[in-house]
């Protein structure tokens, strides 16, 4: 990837997640990144912090771009694109705003913009994150390769069909606020049996995270790795049982099937604005 030109329209918290990614990973040089936004504090933290080139005019920066990263918020997203279109040329477009389909992203561009739509979550902003991408109509296999180093430079992707990406969303997009409770309430329940609230807290995400990549390098099944843990009569297990008798199985269910849900009514409503806009 380091021989493409990318440009970020919008320069907030994923975008310069994706630019230190980027560089840290030898995927591309400062000179081939150009970050825009309509804030100068943070152009100016950008280039001090990455020596990136930096800038407030999107027909400038797609006009010189290979790829064009859509790093906007979703609420201005009618206003930026027809700024897009003026100049993407044959650049590639990455589009990471939630809830914007590629169908509405593809009509208000240039009859055959290649475009791919991604889903990351907030973890890439400390090379974690978690990120699935899908292709529109004329994106090619070669363009999913490069979206899909873009996006591993900041943690792991998976390619899918844009019908599952509202499942996204509702699993690892919003997950990480979900796993937030959790180490809270984790934490809350350290302080309840006498343990100092930095201490508990520590202990807490530690383990989430300890956890987590247990599952990942192993890939054993979470089952599995639950009864490594369960011994007869033990202290896991009747910890378990309070979970379970709680209902924490079926309310993380619940909560991810509201969460998809409310991905699709976001995403129905953004597309009728920008059809109709």
């Amino acid at each position: 990837m380091t021989e493409r030109r990318i440009a970020f329209i919008g320069a907030g918290n994923m975008a310069g997640a994706l630019i230190k990614g980027l560089l840290h990973a030898g995927a591309a040089a400062p000179e081939a990144i150009w970050a825009v936004d309509v804030r100068p504090e943070r152009l100016r933290e950008l280039s001090e912090e990455h020596g990136v080139r930096v800038g407030a005019k999107v027909g400038e920066a797609c006009a010189w771009a290979d790829v064009v990263v859509l790093s906007v918020k979703p609420q201005v997203f009618d206003k930026v694109l027809p700024e897009v279109a003026a100049d993407v040329g044959d650049a590639l477009v990455v589009s990471i705003a939630a809830g914007v389909p590629i169908e509405a992203i593809e009509a208000r561009l240039p009859e055959g913009t290649r475009v791919i739509r991604t889903m990351p979550n907030t973890p890439a902003l400390v090379d974690a994150g978690a990120t699935a991408i899908a292709p529109g109509r004329h994106a090619r296999e070669e363009d999913i390769y490069l979206a899909k180093r873009l996006f591993d430079s900041v943690g792991i992707t998976v390619i899918l069909e844009e019908g599952l990406l509202d499942a996204v969303t509702g699993l690892s997009g919003s997950g990480p606020a979900y796993i937030f409770l959790i180490i809270e309430a984790l934490s809350d329940a350290g302080v309840k049996v006498g343990l100092r609230r930095d201490s508990a807290q520590l202990l807490a995400a530690q383990t989430v995270l300890g956890s987590a990549k247990l599952l990942i390098e192993t890939g054993e099944h979470p089952g599995m790795l639950k009864d490594m843990v369960t011994s007869p009569g033990g202290t896991a297990i009747a910890g378990l049982h309070t979970l379970e008798a709680g209902g924490l199985r079926t309310t993380l269910i619940n909560a991810v099937e509201t969460a998809t849900e409310r991905a699709r009514q976001l995403g129905e409503q953004m597309a009728t604005r920008l059809r109709d806009g």
